[in-house]
């Protein structure tokens, strides 16, 4: 019988717990008996982005012992799923560690973004979700070009029973997030923030989607500034949700469902 754990990262635990319990719920109703490791920590997303590879070795060494004994670890980031395959195997060798280098190489294809272990693993993409809301899809950076999901998050949104899906203009476009980038280079964070608002509002959505909630913090933080009553919800929460739990209170029930315009 395989073993399944869920990374639950550390945006998650700390400021969106919703996101850790909806995937739980999701996984269960899927049939997959999902463990939570109680010594998980930081992935190191923020010290290997900010130049610090010895330190993100120090807690790749963590996340192969607290995970390692587990066949399959899924995770609700795109962003924090794939840092084990990109940068533990650089932070490893940063610090001279052949162990660790073995140890990350051998984990690192166990680990799965949430939505593509869904789809890719599970071979689902009806989950049996229920969601009869107008809502648009921001596909952020990292899962656009570091862990490339295509249309993986799309399937599921449309499979999603009364759900009205609407094209996000510019849908590639960067949210001005980057971590420490929004703290370093404000100015120009901000106008790539107020740009991705701005199409948000040109969508008529109610609901705003995506698969990491470091983004979908920076764009809602944006909306709800300038007095817009956009939603933001990760995408396994819309997932997770199903026909008994009823329309989200406070947000409009959409007229028309289950076609992306």
């Amino acid at each position: 019988m395989r073993t399944t754990a869920l990374f639950v990262t550390c945006i998650n635990d700390t400021l969106h717990p919703g996101t850790g319990k909806a995937a739980v719920t999701l996984l269960r109703r899927l049939g997959v008996e999902v463990d939570f490791p109680d010594g998980q920590s930081c992935c190191g997303q923020m010290h290997y982005n900010t130049g610090y590879r010895r330190e993100t070795a120090r807690l790749a060494r963590h996340f192969v012992d607290v995970f390692g004994e587990y066949d399959e670890i899924v995770v609700p980031s795109a962003s924090c799923g794939g840092l084990p395959s990109e940068a533990y195997e650089i932070a490893a060798e940063a610090a001279g560690d052949a162990g660790l280098l073995r140890d990350v190489r051998e984990l690192a294809p166990k680990v799965h973004e949430l939505t593509s272990y869904v789809t890719d693993v599970l071979g689902r993409e009806d989950v049996g979700a229920y969601f009869p809301h107008r809502v648009t899809y921001h596909p952020t950076c990292h899962s656009l070009r570091a862990t490339p999901l295509g249309e993986r998050p799309y399937r599921l949104l449309r499979a999603v029973k009364g759900i009205d899906v609407v094209e996000l203009p510019a849908r590639d476009e960067c949210c001005g997030f980057g971590g420490t980038f929004s703290v370093k280079n404000g100015a120009v964070s901000g106008a790539m923030n107020g740009d991705k608002a701005r199409h948000v509002l040109e969508t008529g959505a109610s609901v705003l989607a995506a698969v990491d909630n470091s983004c979908l913090m920076n764009i809602g933080g944006r909306l709800a500034k300038d007095g817009h009553a956009v939603r933001t919800l990760h995408l396994v929460e819309i997932l997770a949700r199903t026909e008994a739990d009823g329309p989200l209170a406070g947000i409009p029930v959409a007229r028309s469902g289950g076609v992306l315009r």
